[in-house]
């Protein structure tokens, strides 16, 4: 008897979950890997959705600049600014001898996905080794992503039963008709209660006001990367950037919130915490 499409994603989400957590916990290689996996394979997916729109991303050079990303913010080899540098020359180069396309559509679509999940993805690296691995420190690295994981879930939830139950007003019907305004502030301000919960948990090495502000970029910007994850969809004519998880759509579906929301929490950490 088949599963049916309920049934499969509780099946997916209760092997997937554990695993992801355990990845956050322990760090280092893990993690890395964990993030290597949703960057490379998201910027495989938004390369199939450009194809749509007939731009043709260039792949291989493309992740190869996601992978160099993320991994040179795990192990510092190269100013990330500079490296970017080099990377638009370069697709420069190769486009004059594709002639393959529209070179305008071709690069932007590239960059924009080198940006998205390379340069985007490398911040949730940033996060997890922001604590130094001495005197115990680099657990709260541990802590801080599965709590930001918790308060993104959380806040999904939220939206969702809010929405479902007091849903009135459209947030974005242009992008997404099913959203609303009510379901828009349940979820951000469970978002924040969830990180409030954290901090007297987990998170005790934080600031009640870091929790907060934390707490307060997954549930505004966290729901944003989700409603830009639809646009691109929708621009697209998909539902789904992929259908590789069961029951859940693709890889870029699952983590567009994390993935958007990831670059302002480690520039918080850096100037604001």
């Amino acid at each position: 008897m088949a599963l049916g499409n309920t049934a499969v994603r509780i099946l997916v989400s209760v092997i997937a979950i554990p695993a992801l957590l355990l990845m956050a916990y322990f760090g280092g290689v893990y993690f890395l890997s964990f993030v290597l996996i949703i960057a490379g394979i998201s910027f495989y997916e938004f390369a199939v959705m450009a194809k749509k729109k007939n731009a043709n991303v260039n792949v291989y050079p493309g992740l190869i600049a996601v992978i160099f990303l993320i991994l040179n913010q795990y192990r510092f080899f190269f100013s990330q600014y500079n490296f970017l540098i080099i990377v638009f020359l370069v697709l420069l180069i190769i486009e004059l001898f594709r002639n393959y396309g529209s070179a305008i559509l071709n690069i932007s679509t590239t960059l924009l996905g080198i940006f998205y999940f390379g340069l985007f993805g490398s911040t949730l690296i940033g996060i997890r080794e922001f604590y130094p691995n001495i005197d115990g420190l680099y657990n709260n690295g541990g802590y801080l992503i599965i709590s930001i994981f918790a308060s993104i879930w959380i806040c999904d939830s939220a939206a969702f039963f809010g929405g479902t139950a007091l849903g009135k007003h459209k947030l974005f019907s242009r992008v997404s008709p099913k959203k609303s305004w009510e379901g828009a502030v349940f979820g951000f301000v469970f978002a924040i209660l969830a990180m409030i919960l954290a901090k007297y948990l987990v998170l005790d090495f934080l600031l009640l006001k870091d929790a907060i502000a934390i707490g307060f970029i997954t549930g505004t910007f966290g729901q944003i990367g989700d409603l830009a994850e639809s646009l691109l969809k929708r621009d697209a004519g998909v539902k789904d950037s992929s259908g590789l998880i069961p029951g859940h759509g693709g890889i870029f579906d699952r983590f567009d919130s994390l993935l958007f929301s990831a670059p302002l929490i480690y520039l918080y950490l850096i100037y604001l915490a």
